[in-house]
């Protein structure tokens, strides 16, 4: 699939919806487990994901649109859920993931990003020249991936309760 920024703002704009369904009120057991040391609970994934939306996406989508001549991103700190969630309810994260999101959207389609923008670049801290076209790309398949993250972790809640089954369930794997 080519890349468009419709096609992109078709996932961003239903994240929260498809974590609302799937994680609000369910019992702690669902949402605080993680995989084992050094994994995310769901409960740090949308910790980590109202992080992104408050200070990565839309930032570096300015500074690739400004006119600064210094490109350069601030690092992202990939772990600031743990502090910044602390003591939150998952419900209230919910809800404050929403929100986020539906301001980050209306930014962004506030923009009027035109073909030519897409080609604009920034500096990332680690990789160096990426496009605006990138990034926004990139903010999609982020919400992909920790979606398939969340239900993985909460599927290997049972791995040792399906018994043989096992075999055929590969996100147990």
């Amino acid at each position: 699939m080519n890349f468009s920024i419709e096609k992109s703002i078709s996932i961003l704009e239903r994240t929260p919806a498809v974590m609302h369904e799937l994680l609000f009120d369910l019992p702690e057991e669902w949402i605080m487990f993680n995989e084992g040391d050094e994994t995310w609970s769901p409960y740090d994934i949308v910790g980590h994901l109202i992080h992104g939306e408050s200070s990565d996406w839309i930032k570096r989508l300015e500074i690739i649109l400004s006119d600064f001549t210094d490109k350069k991103f601030t690092p992202f700190d990939r772990f600031a859920q743990f502090n910044e969630s602390k003591g939150k309810k998952m419900n209230t994260l919910l809800n404050e993931f929403k929100i986020l999101r539906k301001k980050n959207i209306e930014i962004l389609k506030s923009k009027n990003i035109t073909d030519i923008d897409f080609e604009r670049e920034g500096v990332h801290p680690v990789f160096g020249i990426v496009t605006l076209r990138n990034l926004i790309a990139t903010w999609a398949v982020h919400d992909l991936n920790h979606l398939a993250q969340i239900n993985r972790v909460m599927a290997h809640q049972y791995k040792s309760e399906v018994g043989p089954w096992k075999e055929y369930l590969r996100i147990l794997k």
